[in-house]
């Protein structure tokens, strides 16, 4: 069997949030070519010593995905041109050209598991749901996750920067608000750590599925974490649903763009005192974030590092 190719052409630092905007069209798998180096996680993820150097990051990206042959390929992609136009009002996304050819049949759905194994972020142990606990690991803390077609795997340098603060500040009281929870990979160590609930926030509806699942492999009951699709940002039906001066913390691994915003925002959401942590931020923008979380009158308190990555934590004064 054939399958029609689609080559989308955007920005490096746009990546997520046009693949975000693909799953929201109905687009299951995506394939990321881009000039960005290899970070030291990724390289130890490879069965290789020495890695060639690649060319000089360009900042652009092509994403391919794939459409069976008797698919409604136009009408899918009009979806895609809608959702992009959503996110445009958010962030640059670039050219967001089509390029248009075919391949050969392949299981994109399930190629990627074989380069997802095992970890750990510290003490916490990261296992995808297909792979079994070693005897020696069965004392730690255990996140069972399968992103499924939504994002977060706890592989990326800006969610274990986020699960090392929700370290630091959770306790048996926390109400926890997660803006982006994806696969709700936050949310699921944040109620590990004793959090009372959270709540997720998604544009994509396969968050729903997705934390519902984890939530079951984790053990955690479902009524532990409540999922709301939306944009908080400009929905207000969506901000009234979550709540005001309710959490005690906030986090919101998404982007620098899309953190200037949302910041605002989510003021609302806090309580007195309540703890604001950030990330999705490539170093470059780390000063840009923390003007617009100034700008709102929050208290920066911390701001960590790991690679090109950074994580702004701040507290309502």
């Amino acid at each position: 069997m054939r399958w029609n190719k689609f080559t989308l052409k955007t920005k490096t630092d746009a990546e997520d949030i046009v693949i975000s905007a693909l799953a929201d069209a109905g687009v299951e798998g995506v394939e990321i070519e881009d000039k960005v180096p290899l970070s030291e996680s990724d390289k130890q993820q490879m069965f290789v010593d020495i890695l060639p150097d690649g060319p000089a990051d360009d900042g652009i990206a092509y994403l391919s995905f794939y459409l069976e042959e008797d698919a409604d390929t136009e009408a899918i992609l009009a979806r895609v041109d809608e959702e992009l136009e959503t996110y445009r009002s958010f962030m640059d996304l670039g050219a967001c050209t089509i390029e248009r050819g075919q391949t050969e049949d392949k299981d994109w759905i399930n190629n990627w598991k074989q380069y997802f194994h095992q970890f750990y972020v510290d003490d916490i142990l990261i296992i995808p749901s297909w792979e079994e606990v070693k005897p020696e690991d069965q004392d730690k803390m255990i996140i069972h996750i399968d992103p499924g077609t939504a994002f977060g795997t706890g592989m990326h340098e800006t969610t274990q920067l986020c699960m090392r603060q929700l370290k630091k500040y959770v306790n048996s009281d926390t109400e926890l608000l997660d803006v982006g929870t994806g696969s709700g990979i936050l949310s699921i160590v944040a109620l590990k750590l004793g959090a009372k609930h959270a709540v997720g926030t998604d544009l994509d509806p396969c968050a729903i599925t997705a934390t519902k699942e984890n939530l079951e492999v984790n053990g955690i009951p479902e009524t532990s974490m409540d999922v709301m699709i939306g944009n908080i940002i400009t929905d207000k039906a969506v901000q009234d649903a979550v709540g005001y001066e309710k959490y005690d913390i906030v986090v919101a691994n998404i982007l620098a763009d899309v953190l200037v915003p949302l910041t605002p925002v989510i003021l609302h959401q806090l309580k007195s005192g309540g703890i604001y942590i950030t990330s999705g931020i490539i170093d470059e923008k780390e000063e840009t974030v923390v003007e617009a979380v100034k700008a709102a009158g929050l208290e920066v308190v911390e701001v960590t590092h790991q690679n090109d990555w950074v994580s702004v934590t701040a507290r309502k004064r």
